[in-house]
């Protein structure tokens, strides 16, 4: 059995897609479950092998984008996170749910210096909103195996990932945990070193501000019609999978393998 758990909170407004693409992807049962129930009851992750905290604007990013969730997170479920990811399950985090695992600590541990990334405002100071192609680095992220490039829609006003400094850069690129990257030219918010996602040391906790749950089908591309023209996409091929699939099926196919 492959159990997996949406955690939202409000503000979320990705969960019901997000639910919908570990359902097709093979889970046994997807639960979407509000932060507050998961505060009351946290054994509620004791069956669960798969955490994401999807898409949305959790607690209306009053303070910054993910901040609130995340420091419930880490203040209120801290030791229960640590034990979840010792028992060898997933965590994934798209977009907002991205700068919630990086500003909790789940991805990046902070050290004696402090946070060492942050994901903070576009270069261009607004919401941008937009199709994007990706580059898989060399990793050992589980959620991107046997996938080396991706083209997926990005939505989001803060997600120019910025580490410490240089050092620290280097140091996460040498360990393989920048895992996603935007191509060259395509760089919708200013990533330093074009960063779109980011795994922790072991590569099942990952984070990525594009949203794979948004391009499940072939037909969700924006220019599905000029495939199908140009003969690259059958009508009738309505269950084609689009490149956002992959994610979800390498979670469920980690625990089933």
């Amino acid at each position: 059995m492959v159990n997996v758990l949406i955690l939202r909170a409000p503000g979320t407004n990705c969960d019901v897609e997000t639910s919908y693409a570990f359902q097709r992807a093979g889970a046994d049962c997807v639960d979407v479950v509000h932060i507050n129930r998961l505060l009351r009851f946290p054994r509620l992750l004791d069956d669960v092998q798969v955490l994401c905290v999807p898409g949305g604007f959790s607690f209306g990013d009053d303070i910054g984008a993910g901040r609130i969730f995340a420091v419930k997170l880490r203040d209120r479920l801290g030791d229960i996170f640590r034990t979840f990811c010792d028992a060898g399950k997933l965590i994934l985090g798209i977009c907002n749910g991205f700068q919630v695992l990086l500003k909790s600590g789940l991805i990046l541990p902070e050290d004696s210096a402090g946070a060492a990334a942050t994901l903070t405002w576009n270069n261009n100071a607004t919401y941008t909103d937009k199709w994007v192609h990706l580059r898989v680095e060399e990793s050992g992220c589980v959620f991107l195996r046997g996938v080396r490039e991706l083209y997926l829609p990005v939505a989001h006003a803060e997600g120019r990932f910025v580490p410490r400094g240089g050092d620290v850069l280097s140091r996460l690129d040498s360990a393989g945990q920048l895992a996603l990257k935007y191509v060259d030219g395509e760089n919708p918010n200013g990533s330093v070193s074009g960063v779109a996602g980011v795994c922790d040391s072991t590569g099942r906790i990952f984070g990525l501000m594009p949203h794979p749950e948004r391009f499940l089908d072939m037909f969700q591309h924006p220019h599905w019609t000029r495939l199908v023209a140009e003969g690259k996409f059958e009508r009738d091929q309505n269950r084609c999978n689009g490149d956002g699939f992959a994610i979800f099926q390498n979670a469920i196919s980690y625990f089933k393998k």
